[in-house]
């Protein structure tokens, strides 16, 4: 009888672990530790990266990267860190990564629309919106 509680409790302490994570992803993939060192040469090996804010669940701020299904937990202080996400952030896959490649296009059509157009370079007179801006030049 007392051994079949105690496999009762395991079976129970491991399906609500296992449920508990499914339910809670963001609880179980906080940085507890991070590093405020990083190896020679694995920045050049990072698959893709993640910014771990403090806030809510997770208590540290951090950069995680993901090499080779490993994930690394380093300060966002480094300043070799800070320079390699500014080089690398439309390079690499993040999570939202599709919809910065999607803004980052949308800038770019932006721009080359402005250089083409000199009706977009003209000020606009709100009070004659409705008329052509060229003609009063």
């Amino acid at each position: 009888m007392d051994v079949n509680l105690v496999t009762v409790l395991a079976i129970l302490t491991v399906v609500v672990s296992q449920t508990s994570e499914t339910l809670f992803p963001g609880a179980f993939s906080c940085c507890t530790k991070i590093s405020d060192e990083i190896p020679k040469g694995i920045l050049q090996r990072v698959e893709k990266f993640d910014i771990q804010k403090a806030d809510g669940l997770c208590h540290l701020e951090a950069v995680i990267l993901y090499i080779e299904g490993r994930k690394f937990c380093v300060s966002p202080q480094i300043r070799k860190v800070k320079k390699w996400m500014k080089k690398k952030r439309f390079k690499i896959h993040r999570k939202n990564g599709r919809r910065q490649r999607r803004n980052k296009i949308k800038r770019k059509r932006r721009k080359s629309h402005s250089e083409a157009s000199p009706m977009m370079q003209t000020p606009v007179d709100y009070g004659t919106m409705y008329k052509d801006s060229r003609i009063r030049q």
